[in-house]
């Protein structure tokens, strides 16, 4: 069974960085897309980042690009998010998600993603 569990969560003023891990057991890692999404309080669960299975090419969130970085370690089955100049607005639950075997090219549409973490809670103080 697939499992995937983020960690590096945590509180950090505006302008701070983080920089989490989401480790994936169970199941294949290196032929697929992993992307990053967030859930704020009361809101949808919205795209962040993608990279492609070989990690030649990534996908950003507007909001996001340029200050947040998507890689991958495949000997380690192990997706990062690297995120800098962090903001209040960056304050939701992120969760790792594998899209899923069908889906062809790019998507930042969840319901594109089959295997899910848990999230790991990132909170922005002003």
């Amino acid at each position: 069974q697939v499992k995937l569990v983020e960690s590096g969560g945590g509180l950090v003023e505006a302008g701070g960085s983080l920089r989490l891990s989401c480790a994936l057991t169970g199941g294949p890692f290196e032929e697929y897309t992993l992307g990053w999404f967030r859930q704020a309080p009361e809101k949808e669960r919205t795209f962040v980042a993608a990279i492609s299975w070989l990690g030649g090419a990534t996908d950003y969130a507007d909001s996001v690009e340029g200050r947040f970085t998507i890689s991958r370690d495949n000997s380690k089955n192990t997706v990062f998010l690297q995120m800098k100049a962090l903001n209040p607005e960056d304050t939701a639950i992120y969760y790792c998600a594998r899209q899923a075997s069908w889906r062809r090219g790019w998507s930042r549409i969840p319901a594109h993603y089959d295997a899910w973490g848990q999230g790991t809670q990132v909170t922005v103080s002003s």
